[in-house]
């Protein structure tokens, strides 16, 4: 298990964090309505292992749908959804749902990140869906 910090950013840079995941472990893509739409690629983080380095949580724009476990928050400049965050009893409590692609990294990190595929369009999130070639 190797921890690293990451600086992560939206694409105009009004909201900046960092965050210390082990990439090695996973990160995860899900068929759900939400993430199927955004091509989102997730890792989990808790809020002890997150810091908010630039962006006001209160004056960024923030969706919440299903359940209202979780805020989608994005830029309201450029529109990229940097992370988001919530509380489920599955994940461990409290936590912070970071957009993979928002690292800073060389695409090589991304290359060799892990990913488990989510079958959350059908509520079995720790179930591979039948197709995962579009996620």
């Amino acid at each position: 298990m190797t921890v690293q910090t990451y600086q992560a950013s939206c694409h105009c840079g009004a909201i900046r964090y960092e965050v210390d995941l082990d990439l090695d472990a996973g990160t995860s893509r899900c068929n759900c309505s939400m993430c199927t739409k955004l091509r989102k690629w997730g890792a989990i983080a808790k809020p002890e292992a997150f810091r908010l380095l630039k962006g006001d949580i209160a004056e960024m724009g923030h969706y919440q749908f299903g359940t209202f476990s979780g805020s989608y928050r994005f830029c309201k400049t450029c529109g990229v959804h940097a992370f988001g965050d919530g509380e489920l009893e599955q994940l461990g409590g409290k936590y912070y749902a970071v957009n993979v692609a928002c690292l800073d990294v060389d695409h090589s990190v991304f290359a060799a990140a892990p990913v488990r595929f989510m079958d959350g369009a059908n509520n079995n999130w720790f179930e591979t869906p039948a197709i995962t070639s579009h996620l």
